[in-house]
């Protein structure tokens, strides 16, 4: 297991690859850098690819939340993968991001703009945030306490690895047959995930949801000017494709693309098809 100092908490991270383009992948919520473990041997050679940990998530630190869980805002998560990178020697780099990611790439975006050149964004929370009322958050609080709806709710993450019939209300997830490289890292992804702080459980549907009252974010979207390949799976039932066509239509340089037959996950759901998408983007490129 690789750390990294970062300010008050040690991240964990993993590299792939020792070519003299550095793509950062910035994970989603209740997740770790090893969403991309399948995809990563097929990213091109000129690629070093690193994935860092959340606080909270994976092999990272994982502090008491604050009474509000403010040390596990969006902001928060930012300032610990810039403080990664210093630790790390990464001067300049692009960014890969998945779901929550997003967002925190977003803050990342705005600090720092010229450390970062190019995102390729994969069912991104926008920078619009997202809304959670309290009976969506007592969800998570249910999750919490049970590894069977834990798997339930992300199984749907991940929809199109599941027999459809499976995912009704009351059914219990089922795999496809062919599946066993995928299955195997899904299962230990679910015992991971079990395993996340209370800070990442509780705090990021509360911190998204401050976020999208705020506005702050929405109102700098125009500021966001690094070239962006938005990717969208028209199976995912998490991201609303609105917050997207917002991006699109406001940020100078976003590119957004609908995937049929793929759910919120394409880096777990087909590892094959996220890498060609992740080499077309940043492959070729000399720094």
């Amino acid at each position: 297991m690789s750390r990294v100092q970062a300010g008050e908490v040690s991240l964990g991270w993993r590299e792939w690859g020792r070519g003299d383009v550095t793509v950062v992948f910035i994970h989603g919520n209740l997740a770790s850098k090893d969403w991309i473990e399948l995809a990563a041997p097929l990213f091109p050679s000129g690629l070093r690819v690193i994935g860092i940990d959340w606080r909270g998530c994976g092999e990272s630190d994982q502090p008491k939340p604050m009474a509000d869980y403010s040390n596990y805002s969006m902001q928060q998560h930012a300032e610990d993968m810039l403080a990664a990178l210093d630790a790390l020697g990464v001067k300049f780099g692009h960014l890969a991001t998945h779901s929550t990611g997003g967002i925190i790439a977003a803050r990342m975006l705005l600090m720092q703009p010229e450390r970062f050149g190019s995102v390729f964004a994969l069912d991104p929370v926008s920078p619009l945030g997202m809304a959670f009322n309290a009976d969506q958050i007592n969800v998570f609080r249910a999750m919490m306490a049970s590894k069977q709806l834990t798997r339930t709710v992300m199984a749907s993450a991940a929809s199109s690895l599941f027999l459809p019939e499976s995912l009704a209300p009351n059914a219990i997830p089922s795999f496809r047959e062919g599946l066993e490289e995928i299955q195997a890292l899904f299962e230990r992804i679910i015992e991971q995930t079990f395993g996340v702080s209370e800070g990442i459980w509780i705090g990021t549907p509360l911190n998204l949801t401050r976020e999208r009252e705020s506005g702050e974010l929405k109102r700098r979207m125009p500021d966001i000017r690094h070239p962006h390949l938005v990717l969208w799976g028209e199976q995912d039932g998490w991201i609303p494709p609105a917050d997207l066509w917002a991006m699109a239509a406001v940020m100078p340089d976003c590119r957004l693309v609908f995937v049929p037959g793929i759910g919120h996950s394409m880096n777990l759901e087909l590892p094959a098809l996220y890498a060609g998408y992740f080499g077309a983007w940043f492959g070729g490129r000399s720094k």
